[in-house]
């Protein structure tokens, strides 16, 4: 009992982890009164379409200096980020109310593109000092918090649109005295700690919150058109009435205004991104956690009840024997102990297995250190992308693990490490062949649909690249460094003719599919906040409760395929290689059937066939990857369990 409480004890700490603890992201900026601040611009996205597009495709006003696009990472490629510099131009301390621009009037292509957007539900994004802009709606008496605004809005009593085209922001800002504790960042403006001559230089305003009201308001573009960028106009409160609203038609001429307000807060820099990562919903993380620790506990007492009661006995009652009585009882053996002479008999597709368990073991590797380092605060939301290209690193150099793995597997099957090169190249090129096909499918639907989510041709053979130059080689090395490794034995000899399997009144493979269910038992809870953050663009901060998850998932993958494995031996049934791998890789079948109840039942809003096809090719690749992760977990405890239950028999 006291290990029991010394493990909970430890997933309570582990889960504090996502209460707020994270480095910040970024290198801290200071600001003295009347410094200019220029807010930047990313793509607008919908949950609606989920197809992102970027901000100057509608006739916004353009900066003075002309469009400059910010630096992006490769995950903010990936992700169909497309950050550009705006025109919002703010200066410390100062409020103001100014004029930017008066569009040209509307012309037919325009209009149309902007009822399009306004009634899928675009929301633009804006990005100051790498804070988003926060909104803060009532719905059914409830505040809820958005990032982003919206495009326009469409009344529901009435066919016209309306256009966002009045801003009002909140900035709030911190005095900055120099004296703080150090600070590590570890977003886009690189690493660094603040020295002391910083700090001294540094004697100023940090802007630790950014929050925006938007709303439409109808100008005179009369009098519009005398004013330039940044003069001053008086200010406006937001109208209620449909008639002083901005309408969306041709030949009108649509003038944006904005106004700035700064707000003193307490918020200290660290802490500015807690209003963003609220966690909603701690009791049912702890809920499903609980519910993962139950199902674990339950199939512990059935490895338990085979190890020490049902296997230990039988072995120890068989060792106690002399020679004589041990052949005698050789002819009278049962179950799994009939089975000796082929349970290492080569399974079916051998290659396609070690190919698999390759690369599940590098997916495996991945997730599993990502996650770590999530939880301890090193993937900051601050920098954008930096999550998914950590992923795409640690992939590329686990090949050395798959390589190894996957010849290893190879050597102890085949007994020899003849066409070790190729199944190292088809290691290097199963996951990601599989993930360029899909990607390339659904870049064609981007690219139709002129979306900034599509892949630029030159990141495509910037992909390429990484892939031929980088994964293949570290693959192809670690599958020569599992030719130098020392083979696995195999403790008992495998007959040349194989034993016939006794018939079966059910199909084995039903009960394979069905034992993915308690893996996925531990995991739908948290799916659901995964999805909801990927499709409905909410921010995923709990990386300690994913974590656990994370930890919780593998304990019951390697508990439900040894207890599957045992019994198919049980029943004489030596073809055990496959099931144990797919006992476990089955969970990827239910988490695949769950995006599609999501997409049927919590997506609603999802519309057009590009968007559902753009989620169903993004579940399928999500699905194949735990099928490798799991299953390879599944089957590489299924693998050591059972050399080590025939390594104890005797039977010559």
């Amino acid at each position: 009992m006291f290990g029991v409480y010394r493990v909970f004890v430890l997933l309570v700490f582990v889960g504090q982890l996502c209460n707020g603890f994270y480095l910040p992201g970024s290198y801290m900026h200071t600001y003295s009164d009347g410094d200019p601040i220029f807010a930047k611009v990313n793509s607008l996205t919908s949950i609606e379409t989920e197809l992102p597009f970027g901000f100057y495709s509608l006739p916004y006003c353009p900066p003075l200096e002309g469009i400059k696009k910010s630096a992006e990472n490769l995950g903010e490629l990936l992700m169909g980020d497309q950050i550009d510099n705006s025109a919002y131009r703010f200066r410390m301390r100062t409020n103001e109310s100014l004029f930017l621009c008066t569009t040209r009037p509307l012309n037919e292509h325009e209009v149309k593109l902007l009822k399009q957007r306004t009634r899928e539900l675009y929301q633009v994004n804006m990005i100051l000092d790498n804070l988003p802009a926060l909104r803060f709606a009532k719905q059914n008496g409830v505040t809820i918090q958005w990032t982003g605004y919206p495009v326009g809005y469409s009344p529901p009593n009435s066919n016209d649109d309306f256009i966002i085209n009045h801003l009002q922001f909140k900035v709030l800002v911190h005095e900055y005295e120099g004296n703080v504790m150090e600070v590590i960042g570890t977003g886009e403006e690189g690493m660094g700690v603040i020295s002391e001559a910083d700090k001294k230089k540094a004697r100023g305003y940090e802007i630790v919150g950014f929050e925006v009201v938007p709303c439409s308001v109808k100008y005179d573009p009369e009098k519009m058109k005398k004013l330039h960028m940044y003069d001053s106009v008086p200010s406006v409160n937001c109208p209620l009435e449909l008639d002083k609203a901005q309408i969306i038609k041709e030949r009108e001429r649509i003038t944006f205004t904005y106004e700035v307000e700064f707000v003193k807060s307490e918020t200290r820099w660290p802490s500015r991104w807690d209003a963003y990562l609220k966690m909603e919903g701690a009791r049912v993380h702890w809920f499903s956690i609980l519910n993962s620790l139950m199902v674990i506990f339950f199939l512990a007492g059935i490895v338990f009840v085979i190890f020490l009661r049902t296997v230990r006995r039988d072995l120890t009652k068989y060792e106690e024997l002399d020679k004589e009585a041990q052949a005698q009882m050789n002819e009278e053996l049962s179950g799994w102990k009939l089975v000796v002479g082929d349970v290492f008999r080569e399974p079916e597709m051998s290659k396609l297995l070690c190919i698999m368990v390759g690369d599940g073991v590098r997916i495996t590797g991945m997730a599993v250190v990502t996650i770590v380092f999530a939880a301890l605060g090193f993937m900051s939301p601050a920098s954008r992308g930096m999550l998914l290209t950590g992923m795409i690193i640690l992939y590329l150099f686990l090949g050395i693990a798959a390589g190894y793995a996957g010849v290893r597997l190879w050597r102890t099957v085949k007994g020899t490490s003849e066409g070790w090169r190729s199944l190292s190249w088809s290691i290097a090129c199963f996951f990601p062949g599989i993930a360029f096909v899909i990607l390339t499918v659904l870049n064609f639907l981007l690219w139709s649909s002129k979306s900034t989510g599509a892949i630029p041709i030159s990141l495509y053979f910037e992909l390429l690249a990484l892939w031929f130059c980088i994964s293949v080689p570290l693959t192809l090395f670690g599958g020569f460094l599992g030719t130098r490794a020392e083979a696995i034995q195999f403790p008992v000899r495998t007959n040349q003719i194989p034993r016939e399997i006794p018939e079966r009144k059910y199909p084995s493979w039903l009960l394979v599919l069905g034992a993915g269910t308690l893996p996925f038992g531990t995991l739908f809870i948290e799916l659901f906040f995964i999805f909801s953050s990927i499709w409905l663009g909410r921010f995923y901060y709990v990386f300690g409760f994913l974590l656990i998850v994370l930890l919780l998932l593998v304990v019951v993958c390697a508990e439900v395929s040894v207890v599957l494995t045992y019994m198919h031996l049980c029943v004489e049934d030596w073809r055990w290689w496959w099931k144990a791998f797919y006992a476990s890789g089955s969970v990827a079948l239910y988490v695949f059937a769950y995006s599609i109840n999501y997409l049927v039942f919590d997506l609603q809003s999802l519309s057009g066939p590009v968007s559902a096809m753009l989620y169903i090719g993004y579940s399928l690749l999500m699905a194949i990857a735990i099928m490798l992760a799991t299953g390879t977990i599944g089957f590489l405890t299924s693998f050591y369990f059972v050399h080590y239950l025939f390594s104890s028999v005797k039977i010559d």
